[in-house]
């Protein structure tokens, strides 16, 4: 069995972004800075949804539980595709708050921020499927930590999320064209 850390996931997606972001500096042979501040809210955006999803939300003695992998462990796979049946499943009114709150609110900034980052992305509907495969892959990943469930709830309430954030960004895109053409 291999443990986790925080520190060690972060550390390794920010691997993984910084690589990404040279290649893609180096074959455009050039860095636009305003973009990257725009690309790294994203960057945000995903580290924190790393800390929630695949780490446990109680700590002990003050520190984040290791997620933990164990191949031994991993199979059969615990995958949930009937929406919504774990719903009533929860001890309390607040763990299922938190579950759907949190599963929804992770997604608004992604939501938000995709259709800037990019023009292909510019209707609704591209932008909150792109958040839900965003999602998806998330809950594929999750299949190989024993400890989590690829849950259809999960998916669904991710990508309310990014609707939401869509609609945002949308509504905000209309006011800022609407204050060019009417300046007051």
């Amino acid at each position: 069995m291999a443990e986790i850390s925080l520190l060690q996931a972060e550390s390794f997606f920010a691997l993984i972004w910084l690589v990404c972001r040279i290649v893609i500096w180096i074959k455009c042979r050039r860095i636009d800075w305003k973009r990257e501040a725009v690309l790294l809210l994203m960057y945000v955006d995903l580290a924190v949804i790393i800390r929630f999803v695949f780490f446990p939300m109680s700590r002990v003695n003050g520190r984040v539980q290791p997620l933990r992998f164990d191949p031994s462990e991993m199979l059969p796979f615990k995958i949930n595709l009937i929406p919504f049946v774990h719903l009533l499943e929860y001890d309390g009114k607040k763990e299922l708050l938190l579950n759907v709150i949190g599963n929804t609110a992770m997604f608004i900034p992604g939501g938000i921020v995709l259709p800037i980052i990019d023009n292909k992305l510019d209707s609704f509907w591209k932008a909150a499927g792109a958040c839900a495969l965003i999602s998806l892959c998330i809950e594929i990943i999750q299949l190989f930590f024993f400890e989590r469930t690829t849950d259809i709830d999960d998916l669904i309430l991710n990508t309310f999320g990014a609707a939401i954030g869509c609609l945002i960004c949308q509504s905000v895109q209309k006011l800022r064209k609407r204050k060019r053409q009417n300046p007051a």
